[in-house]
């Protein structure tokens, strides 16, 4: 990445005080209501679960709406990739408002990941919504450029993710403005997510010249394929770092305190994932923790893994069944210019949990 700052930043723990009686349990309002923003106008008062600041941004910047509904479905599709082989695969819930269920009521890793990964879809959206000229309100980075390098000059347009950021700041932050530990967990992990894609800028160039001689390149700051974020995110859910909430008594009343539970680890910084409550094992249906169960899930055989099906299954064993499949087979590329295939079956072994 040229010219990230690659400073560790250090995460505020005195943040997290509040009052005790304020407590409360809060998920990212993202159903599939957002999903449909991009292929019908937008009528803000009309999408249930928005608190009064996510209403008001909605009127003031209905343009780049469906471009956050964008960011919120491909933040999803990415947690399902990331978690497709794991006993929580980020199943989501048809007709419910908190689209993973009671998954997210508690302080988990799972629920820390979700945070992130949502509000990356979102900042990396609009950012490329902006770029692309779909947006009025926004545009190029104009603010980037800077004398060109050896062999190479400015052009092209330059991604504006602090704007991108800041429009997921502004809407994805607004739920969690109550000052006790849960909504501080949720804020420090929503800008985790976008400080991922700002710490995976980089310089993207094209070439100029005959015969792609490239005499000239001209280059541009630009994100990276959200596969990277989401790979990168989901090795900050593997290192997540656990806290605990500390309860004391100052003159305003009891407040609460998060801190870091095992103070041999260093410290989180501002691009670690934080949670404060233990996972469900999530191995059977459970209505309260939101689980499904690893019940008909294909597992891998071969793998000594969690998507093995000894992990995967806990322990309960596995069912495996034959299945054909028609597929192309035999291509043979003809000039000029096209390729003909035969189509064969093929078994396979597929593996399910009991």
């Amino acid at each position: 990445m040229t010219g990230a700052d690659t400073r560790p930043r250090q995460l505020n723990m005195n943040v997290i005080e509040t009052p005790v009686h304020l407590t409360q349990r809060w998920s990212l309002a993202v159903g599939h209501q957002y999903t449909s923003l991009g292929t019908q106008p937008i009528l803000c008062s009309s999408i249930p679960g928005l608190v009064p600041k996510q209403l008001r941004f909605c009127r003031n910047y209905v343009e780049i709406m469906p471009s956050m509904a964008e960011g919120v479905k491909i933040g999803i599709q990415e947690c399902q990739h990331q978690f497709r082989g794991r006993r929580w695969n980020c199943t989501t819930i048809n007709d419910n408002l908190a689209i993973f269920g009671p998954v997210l009521d508690k302080a988990t890793r799972e629920s820390a990941f979700v945070h992130a990964i949502a509000s990356a879809g979102v900042a990396f959206a609009v950012t490329r919504a902006c770029s692309e000229g779909s947006a009025n309100i926004c545009g190029c980075d104009v603010r980037r450029k800077g004398p060109p390098g050896e062999g190479w000059k400015w052009g092209g347009c330059s991604e504006d993710v602090e704007f991108g950021s800041m429009v997921s700041r502004e809407f994805a932050d607004a739920r969690e403005n109550r000052p006790d530990a849960r909504s501080a967990m949720n804020r420090h992990n929503n800008e985790a997510g976008r400080v991922s894609i700002t710490d995976h800028m980089y310089l993207k160039c094209k070439c100029h010249g005959l015969s792609g001689s490239c005499e000239v390149k001209t280059c541009w700051w630009s994100q990276p394929d959200f596969r990277v974020i989401g790979d990168y995110i989901k090795d900050k859910y593997d290192s997540a770092s656990e806290m605990v909430v500390e309860k004391h008594r100052e003159s305003r009343g009891w407040v609460e305190t998060l801190r870091p539970k095992y103070t041999f680890f260093k410290p989180p910084t501002e691009t670690d994932l934080v949670y404060y409550e233990s996972s469900p094992n999530f191995c059977e249906p459970n209505q309260e923790t939101g689980s499904f169960g690893t019940r008909d899930r294909m597992c891998n055989v071969t793998s000594h893994g969690i998507d093995g099906c000894d992990l995967l299954c806990c322990g309960r064993g596995h069912n495996t069944r034959t299945e054909k499949r028609k597929e192309k087979c035999h291509c043979i590329f003809h000039w000029c210019c096209y390729v003909s295939c035969q189509e064969c079956t093929r078994v396979y072994d597929v593996h399910t949990c009991k």
